[in-house]
């Protein structure tokens, strides 16, 4: 009698996980992207979202909280209850906001999220306007050391900007740094020739450059781009370099492990699903494979990228605008 009492009473704590997991959602859960209506994380948060909202109970809503350089939605998430109701769609800036900010800012980047998935791994692509006389990367190499020349980006701390530093920092050439306002208006200049480079999203700049507006010279991943496969990729000429955005999705820290475990799941089987990885490589995301598409991973992928982008700031002196 006392041996079955002992036994169930173990059990308890299992049962309460599984129903812990069982009952997420219920309620429908905000994704929360720290940048405008319309751009590619956009895109991608939305394209999640529907395939989660029909495969789950509850509807997974996209809310737009843009702001402070993603600083604004990104508080919002940590400081938001730890039920899995509320969760953070970021990306590659996540990794860099402790070194842009420091002891300004209200959350640890770390500390107060717990990773969930790694959605998709998105290559850049370097261009150059039409008329420039570089048409690969060696070339582009050799012309940045010839004469100072400027290159744009989306702001300080962003890919676009990272980028172009660590190639900086792996090759010794050098780019004097101008901030955009995102990278539209920078590529509104590099078409004008005001300025000699841009790397950018191959989730926006593909289209650019398959319609002739921009060369591609190079895609950024460590391998080809689907969406570009005719490009080299910069490793080609510069071995072991790769300067990826990505998409993540995190929850406050704290979750529960079963309901994280349970977020985890119903992402990775969205994934999964064929269509929504075709809608996703048409915007250049790489998804993960299934084996990879687990929390394990997500936690290491995301604290890696954070070791070698903080040292990147560090080296540069990267400050924040």
């Amino acid at each position: 009698m006392q041996r079955r009492a002992l036994l169930g009473g173990l059990a308890l704590p299992f049962l309460a996980k599984a129903a812990l997991a069982q009952s997420w959602p219920d309620r429908p859960v905000r994704l929360i992207v720290p940048y405008a209506a319309g751009g590619p994380t956009d895109a991608v948060a939305r394209l999640l979202a529907e395939r989660l909202s029909a495969d789950l109970s509850q509807r997974v809503v996209v809310e737009n909280r843009a702001g402070g350089g993603a600083l604004i939605g990104t508080e919002a998430v940590a400081r938001a209850p730890k039920d899995g109701a509320t969760l953070l769609f970021t990306t590659v800036v996540h990794a860099v906001h402790r070194a842009l900010h420091g002891t300004r800012l209200s959350f640890d980047p770390a500390g107060d999220f717990a990773p969930v998935a790694l959605v998709g791994v998105v290559p850049q692509v370097i261009m150059v306007p039409p008329t420039s006389p570089v048409r690969d990367m060696p070339g582009l190499l050799e012309f940045l050391r010839a004469a100072p020349r400027a290159y744009g980006s989306s702001g300080a701390g962003g890919s676009s900007h990272l980028g172009v530093e660590l190639l900086k920092s792996m090759t010794g050439v050098q780019a004097e740094h101008i901030p955009y306002r995102g990278t539209a208006p920078a590529v509104v200049d590099l078409m004008a020739g005001r300025i000699a480079l841009v790397m950018d999203s191959v989730a926006t700049g593909a289209a650019q450059v398959r319609g002739g507006a921009l060369r591609g010279i190079a895609t950024t991943g460590p391998r080809r781009s689907s969406a570009l496969p005719d490009l080299p990729t910069v490793a080609e000429t510069v071995p072991g370099f790769a300067a990826t955005t990505w998409n993540a999705v995190l929850a406050p820290a704290g979750t529960p492990e079963a309901v994280l475990a349970a977020i985890s799941a119903a992402i990775s089987a969205a994934l999964g699903d064929a269509a929504l990885q075709a809608r996703l490589v048409e915007l250049g995301v790489e998804v993960p494979p299934a084996p990879e598409r687990n929390r394990a991973s997500a936690a290491r992928f995301v604290a890696e990228e954070t070791a070698k982008w903080e040292k990147l700031v560090a080296e540069a002196g990267i400050r924040a605008e």
